[in-house]
């Protein structure tokens, strides 16, 4: 028998832990102090916070019937005319390749043709929604509509 391999034939009781709730003493777990730290304590739900920082469409002033719709882009009849050869197919490509249209976050907006000014340039136009003087027009300089 050696001195390192004795052991008690009855150990140390432990002693008897305090704590209102539970068999962990004192704080019972719960830390200190503060709202975590309370009987019955709520916390705010953190998604609540999120969702009131976001901004809200109150009061979108005179024009609170305006839509939310993207519109359509205008390119008159003057300004194919004087971008556009004869012969030229009219798309909205073609008119954000001629400088006539932006790109809108990397997207072609829809273009619509109305008749200011003359043509008199044979051009295809497609894609393209256009006015029915824009029509007219096209069609009297013996161009199509697709």
């Amino acid at each position: 028998m050696q001195l390192h391999s004795i052991t008690r034939s009855h150990p140390n009781k432990k002693a008897r832990q305090v704590g209102r709730g539970g068999k962990r003493g004192k704080t019972s777990g719960r830390g200190t102090k503060g709202q975590l730290a309370r009987a019955g304590h709520k916390v705010r739900p953190e998604m609540r916070d999120f969702i009131k920082r976001v901004p809200k469409l109150r009061g979108r002033g005179k024009n609170i019937f305006q839509s939310f719709r993207a519109q359509s882009e205008i390119v008159s009849l003057k300004s194919i005319e004087k971008h556009f050869s004869a012969g030229a197919e009219v798309t909205p490509d073609a008119l954000v390749r001629a400088g006539l249209l932006e790109k809108i976050n990397n997207v072609i907006p829809k273009v619509k043709i109305l008749g200011n000014g003359s043509l008199t340039k044979k051009v295809e136009i497609k894609g393209c929604l256009i006015s029915e003087a824009a029509r007219r027009a096209v069609v009297a300089a013996g161009g199509t509509v697709v």
